[in-house]
C-alpha cells in the first residue's frame, strides 16, 4: 500500500461520473431503505441516514431481534460488507452490477445471515423511479470516480464536524441522506416553525412536515445534478426570514440561488482555495450567522467557540 496520502479535495464535475453517481446513489437508497425498515423513528429521518467511516459509508448498527448488523460499503476495496453482531459477515464486490443484480445479491446475502427483510424497492426523491428489482439499465461503477468522492466525503464530514462543535443548541450528526444523495448538517434555533407546507419533488408531505417542525439552519455537500450540475457545498433556512437571501456571504465565490432557494459554494472554489477548509468554514458560519441573524436566534446562548482536541471547552 502506498505510503502516499490522497489529495483531500480531488477533482470529481459531475459529467466525468454521472452514470456512476446514478448506480451509486441506488444503491445507497437500497441499503438506506433496509435501515429504514428496521429502525425506530428519530426526529427529522435521522434514523435512515447512513454515516462517512475511513473507507466509505455505514448503516452503523441496525436492530435485529437481540442482536444487530450492519452494512458497510467501502469505496477503497469497491465492495459492500454485511456484519453481525454474532460475527457472521458477508460481502459483495460492487463492481459488475446492475442496481437489479445488486438488489438480488444483497437480499440473498441477509437471507444467508437469517436476516429477513422486506423493504419498499421504489426509489425515492427521484424522477420517473424504476423499482431496483426491475432496473438493470444503472450498472456503472467507475471504482476511480468513486474513491474520489469518498475523499471528499472524508474532507466535508472532518470540517463539517469542526464547524458543529461551535455551537451549544440542538444539532444533529453529520450524515449522508441516501434520497437527496447529499451530507448534511443541521443547527436549530429551538423554536417551532410553521407547518411545512410540503410540495417538495418526490418527497412525502408527511416526511416533509416532520424533518422542518422547528426552525433550521442547514448546510452539506451534494455532487450535482439538473440546476446545479456540478458539486457543491449549499446552506439554507427554513423558514427563510426576511432578507436572508440578501445578506452577503463568504467566500466571494458564495451565491444565492434563486433556483434552489439555497446559498451555493462551488466545489471547486474550496478546492482551488488558497486553504480549502478555511474556505469552507467561512461558507458554513457566514451562511448559519446570516439565518440565524435575519430570525433572530439567541445566538448568545446557542454558539461558543469552536472545539479544540484535548481541550475542555471553558465554562
Amino acid at each position: 500500500m502506498s505510503n502516499t496520502l490522497p489529495d483531500p479535495w480531488p477533482q470529481l464535475p459531475t459529467a466525468a461520473w454521472r452514470e456512476t453517481y446514478a448506480t451509486l446513489h441506488l444503491w445507497t437508497q437500497i441499503v438506506g431503505k433496509i435501515r429504514l425498515a428496521r429502525s425506530p423513528w428519530l426526529n427529522h429521518s435521522w434514523h435512515v441516514a447512513l454515516y462517512v467511516t475511513t473507507y466509505g459509508l455505514t448503516t452503523s448498527p441496525i436492530p435485529d431481534g437481540t442482536g444487530t448488523f450492519q452494512i458497510d460499503f467501502d469505496f477503497i476495496n469497491h465492495d459492500v460488507r454485511i456484519s453481525t453482531s454474532n460475527g457472521a459477515t458477508r460481502r459483495l464486490a460492487l463492481a459488475g452490477h446492475s442496481v437489479a443484480s445488486f438488489y438480488t445479491a444483497l437480499m440473498t446475502a441477509l437471507g444467508e445471515l437469517g436476516i429477513h427483510i422486506a423493504i419498499d424497492d421504489m426509489p425515492n426523491e427521484l424522477p420517473d423511479p424504476v423499482r431496483f428489482s426491475d432496473d438493470d439499465k444503472h450498472a456503472t461503477y467507475d471504482p476511480d470516480a468513486v474513491r474520489r468522492f469518498l475523499q471528499i466525503l472524508v474532507s466535508a464530514d472532518r470540517v463539517f464536524k469542526q464547524f458543529r462543535t461551535g455551537f451549544l443548541g440542538k444539532a444533529s450528526p453529520v450524515h449522508f441522506f441516501w434520497g437527496s444523495f447529499d451530507l448534511a448538517v443541521t443547527r436549530f434555533s429551538g423554536r417551532r416553525a410553521p407547518r411545512h407546507p410540503g410540495g417538495v419533488p418526490y418527497l412525502s408531505d408527511e416526511v416533509a412536515c416532520e424533518a422542518y417542525s422547528h426552525e433550521v439552519s442547514s448546510a452539506g455537500f451534494w455532487p450535482g445534478s439538473d440546476a446545479i450540475d456540478y458539486p457543491a457545498f449549499y446552506s439554507y433556512a427554513y423558514p427563510e426570514p426576511p432578507g436572508f437571501r440578501s445578506t452577503r456571504v463568504r467566500p466571494d465565490a458564495a451565491f444565492f440561488s434563486e433556483t434552489l432557494g439555497e446559498f451555493i459554494l462551488p466545489y471547486d472554489a474550496v478546492r482551488t482555495a488558497a486553504q480549502p477548509d478555511q474556505a469552507l468554514l467561512e461558507f458554513l458560519q457566514s451562511t448559519y450567522e446570516a439565518a440565524a441573524d435575519a430570525a433572530k436566534w439567541d445566538r448568545d446562548v446557542l454558539e461558543c467557540p469552536l472545539g479544540k482536541p484535548g481541550m475542555v471547552r471553558v465554562i
